[in-house]
């Protein structure tokens, strides 16, 4: 899926009551319809439930599955991510958290997995479920289950490589998936795109919701 530019054409401020807020620009890929967040519980590192739902409500949400034995995708989105945050003022990045499913639950121990996304960023939230629970969440999402793909003979028997989608979901604060950032997305475009995120509180483009309580 590749990154595209969507244009937002200002609303009117002749009429306050009748005015609409111009959708956001964004880099990233957008999502019309938007999707629903999944009310999913998996198991964090620290072995304690994660209702992904009530945990990351109100606040922008960047989900990804891949796992720590990958050698490209996973590990260039996490690191990309992890510096443009860097950047950020404290009052946006506060407003955004990184949850990383494992697709390959075998190799990725909570320890590992710990010990994975804190060479990126400690606030990076790790998750893990069984084969049934990951697939029952990536298929909610529109996304393909993950795949064990068997690697050429190597000085590791039993090596393996984990086939799985390399697009990141951005929800809105308002629970809804509404872009996603394909692999190849660049710094810039996530530095971009991040604040815009944070500031479309209520999302303008599917009529006007009921407020958020906060």
């Amino acid at each position: 899926m590749a990154a595209a530019c969507s244009d937002g054409a200002s609303g009117s401020s002749a009429d306050p009551e009748g005015a609409e807020t111009a959708r956001p620009d964004l880099r990233g890929t957008v999502l019309e319809p938007s999707w629903e967040k999944p009310d999913v519980t998996l198991t964090d590192t620290e072995g304690r439930p994660f209702a992904f739902r009530a945990e990351t409500d109100g606040i922008v949400t960047l989900l990804f599955f891949g796992y720590t034995h990958c050698p490209d995708v996973c590990p260039v989105h996490m690191g990309n991510i992890a510096a443009v945050l860097r950047d950020l003022p404290y009052a946006v990045r506060e407003r955004i958290r990184v949850v990383f499913v494992t697709t390959d639950p075998e190799r990725d121990t909570p320890a590992r997995m710990r010990n994975w996304l804190d060479r990126f960023d400690r606030s990076f939230v790790g998750l893990s479920g069984t084969e049934a629970e990951v697939g029952a969440f990536q298929a909610a999402l529109r996304l393909p289950a993950a795949v064990r793909q068997p690697t050429r003979p190597g000085p590791l028997p039993g090596a393996y490589a984990v086939g799985h989608a390399a697009q990141v979901i951005a929800f809105t604060a308002d629970n809804r998936a509404r872009v996603v950032y394909p692999f190849g997305t660049r710094q810039a475009d996530w530095a971009h795109d991040l604040p815009r995120l944070v500031e479309a509180d209520p999302w303008p483009s599917e009529g006007s919701p009921e407020p958020r309580e906060r």
